[in-house]
């Protein structure tokens, strides 16, 4: 009685122990190969000014930086603006002066998940600087840009400038995609790049209108004012292209050939053999127990 009340749990034990072995199997190779997706997003920007000007002041040994800018967005984002006034300590007693002024002023960049644009426009614009707050330092009519980057396309950027031009008071003609310099005695003088335009495999970015400025006023405080400006400027960065997965080659079972792997018959394998072998030898592990309780109780 004694006998069989542990012979019988025992052959259970290395029943299910074999089960559970040989299920657990599969699972385990399953989870080795997960994996995770990473995506590159597209970027983009506009501006419509962007200033970098060094003030030198009359009756002080310092300079005052004069940075600021003008719709300055990065997407997804949009920026509406006809108006810019800064303030610098030392300049006409430090009240506030116009910088831009203009009838349009916008700024646009978007980003999707196959592209990204930046776009800007600027309409009647008037531009000053520190010790000029009569004549400006230059006047237009009309400027673009745009900068535009799709995934699998070459990205295109394009930069206009209608209109009519007036630097410090004199009204001149542009070269496109050149340099001009104008000069104006007892003031100073601006060099202008118009439509610079640069482009890559995956970017792309359009300015408008340079300026490179040296200028001085001798009015206001102000002894000089040199650097640079930027009207409307677009850049973008193209999202990566998707990529589509390449498909799995078909398991292709060899047909009388030898088997390489080693360990396998020649009459085939798979991943399955090491579980049912290890089953196996449970079962005759048990099966053995069980022979030799029995011949015992005989």
């Amino acid at each position: 009685m004694n006998g069989n009340s542990f012979r019988l749990p025992a052959r259970r034990l290395a029943t299910v122990a074999t089960a559970t072995f040989l299920a657990a199997g599969p699972a385990v190779l399953g989870a080795a190969g997960s994996a995770h997706a990473t995506s590159d997003q597209g970027r983009a920007s506009a501006v419509v000014l962007r200033t970098g000007l060094d003030v030198a002041l009359l009756n002080k040994t310092v300079n005052v930086p004069l940075a600021v800018s003008l719709n300055q967005v990065e997407a997804p984002a949009s920026a509406e603006k006809t108006a810019l006034s800064a303030q610098l300590d030392g300049v006409d007693g430090g009240k506030p002066f116009s910088v831009l002024a203009a009838d349009v002023a916008s700024a646009k960049s978007t980003v999707t998940a196959t592209k990204a644009e930046g776009r800007t426009e600027l309409a009647h614009a008037r531009l000053h600087v520190p010790g000029l707050p009569l004549l400006s330092l230059i006047e237009v009519g009309q400027v673009t840009s745009k900068a535009t980057c799709e995934a699998g396309r070459t990205p295109t950027a394009s930069a206009n400038l209608l209109g009519g031009v007036t630097v410090l008071g004199k009204k001149i003609t542009l070269t496109a995609g050149g340099t001009t310099d104008v000069k104006a005695p007892g003031i100073g003088e601006v060099r202008l790049d118009l439509s610079k335009t640069q482009t890559t495999s995956r970017t792309a970015a359009a300015t408008a209108l340079r300026l490179k400025v040296s200028i001085n006023p001798l009015k206001l405080n102000v002894a000089e004012v040199e650097g640079t400006l930027t009207l409307a400027e677009a850049t973008c960065e193209a999202p990566a292209a998707a990529t589509k997965p390449s498909p799995k080659p078909a398991d292709v079972e060899p047909q009388g050939g030898p088997v390489e792997e080693a360990g396998l018959a020649e009459t085939g394998g798979s991943s399955m053999t090491p579980y049912l072998a290890g089953g196996a030898v449970v079962l005759l592990v048990a099966g053995g127990g069980a022979v030799v309780l029995a011949r015992r109780r005989g």
